[in-house]
């Protein structure tokens, strides 16, 4: 980190050495929003970068028009801008290896890069990879068979001998639209065919047929640098479009934080039975492994099994928990490129926070673009994170995407919490806007 700038500042009792940083934040979504909200507090962060960026980004650093997926053009900006510091906000970049492409490259090798290796993120980018990994390393989770084209007849047979609900996952990253419940073998071997015949593109080429969990889910985040970890606020997200969870799948319509059955007996079950195996799992693999571990858990009976793994923040549940971290983020990135990741000690804000999406009519369909958003402006109760929003040639903020706006609130509940944030989203106006109003609703 010879580029840095290092200055010292004196606490009550010691002076502290701290590092100012050029940080570069790569996406555009609500996600990268958040992030760039909490790393723009930090007293380490110099200047801050966003590619591309949104509306929101806009007003806490510099947007640049760059694809965070055009490594080469990613690594110009780190040269002109002298970027001391990359934080990868969406999983693409990271499967398609943008760690790899930095730790290799000539003179930008020594930038640290906050997210896995291309190895790493494969828990990630290929279901059939993280099923196998948590076999391996006896990491609870439902049972489970792979398919291709090859074994088409096979995957039939073995699908017609299931109770349904039948799940079917794409293998490859699908936009967060790969995974289907079936509620009848029929139904499960149509969609099994269209999967394999091309209904995700390449990344339905190999599927996952996967046992059916009953159960209640909850989001765990790590930070890790691939040894030490540390455990951020837990959170919990609601996908489908329809109020009481009903209707399609969507990226996530609102989050909740902290989730009230998630006590201290069940967190750990979580640590001993699937962070502590998944990072030493990491470890015994050999991965480089700098960044976030996602896992999207539910409670069985009493007890934690994994749904999937995830290699960077989620998305809603970013916008509820970062809010609740009490840290410096930027300090735990720069703690975790040292090795200094085990002295930190994660503080977490002991309200609740309550996340609303407000999306696009027609949204996870078809839906238009370009609508123009008024109504943010108020007291400051609520935090208002953009998803899918830019500024049009007239420099009117519109809508830029299916989920435009994320809406958290503090509250002593997150009934509290959710109230705030209802009534924010009924403020902020749009055509077609649409939200659920019962984010929590079965806590």
């Amino acid at each position: 980190m010879t580029s840095i700038e290092e200055v010292s500042f004196r606490t009550a009792t010691f002076v502290v050495k701290i590092y100012i940083m050029n940080v570069l934040l790569l996406g555009s979504g609500g996600r990268e929003h958040a992030l760039a909200w909490k790393i723009s507090q930090s007293p380490l962060c110099s200047s801050l970068f966003i590619a591309p960026g949104n509306a929101g980004t806009a007003s806490l650093g510099t947007n640049v028009a760059v694809n965070p997926n055009d490594f080469e053009a990613v690594a110009q900006l780190v040269s002109r801008e002298h970027i001391d510091m990359i934080v990868v906000g969406p999983e693409e970049p990271l499967v398609n290896g943008i760690y790899d492409y930095f730790k290799n490259h000539d003179s930008l090798g020594h930038i640290p890069v906050i997210g896995p290796s291309q190895q790493g993120a494969m828990l990630e980018g290929s279901k059939a990879f993280a099923k196998a990994f948590m076999q391996e390393f006896g990491i609870p989770t439902a049972a489970f068979r792979e398919f291709t084209v090859d074994n088409l007849a096979e995957g039939i047979d073995y699908i017609s001998r299931q109770t349904p609900p039948i799940v079917l996952k794409a293998d490859g990253l699908a936009a967060g639209k790969g995974v289907l419940i079936c509620q009848t073998v029929d139904e499960a071997v149509t969609e099994f065919n269209a999967m394999l015949g091309g209904k995700f593109g390449s990344a339905g080429s190999r599927v996952v047929v996967e046992q059916f969990l009953k159960g209640i889910e909850f989001s765990v985040f790590v930070l890790t640098d691939g040894k030490d970890y540390k455990i951020l606020p837990v959170a919990k997200d609601y996908k489908r479009i329809g109020e009481s969870d009903t209707g399609l799948n969507t990226g996530g319509m609102g989050a909740v934080s902290p989730v009230s059955f998630v006590d201290a007996s069940l967190m750990a079950k979580v640590e001993e039975r699937i962070i502590k195996p998944t990072i030493e799992g990491i470890g015994k693999r050999g991965f480089a492994y700098e960044g976030f571990v996602f896992a999207g858990l539910i409670l069985v009976e009493g007890n934690p099994y994994v749904i999937e793994y995830n290699c960077r923040l989620g998305d809603p549940e970013t916008e509820a928990v970062l809010p609740r971290l009490q840290n410096d983020l930027l300090s735990l990135f720069h703690a975790l490129a040292e090795g200094r990741l085990s002295e930190a000690v994660i503080e977490e804000d002991p309200r609740a926070a309550s996340t609303v999406i407000l999306v696009s009519g027609g949204y996870p369909g078809d839906y238009e673009k370009g609508r123009p958003i008024s109504g943010l402006e108020g007291d400051g109760e609520s935090l208002v994170f953009h998803s899918g929003t830019r500024l049009n040639d007239a420099g009117e903020l519109v809508s830029n995407g299916g989920r435009v706006l994320a809406i958290t609130s503090y509250g002593e509940t997150f009934r509290e919490a959710l109230a705030k944030s209802n009534g924010k989203a009924q403020q902020i106006q749009f055509e077609g806007k649409y939200y659920r109003r019962d984010i929590g609703f079965d806590l």
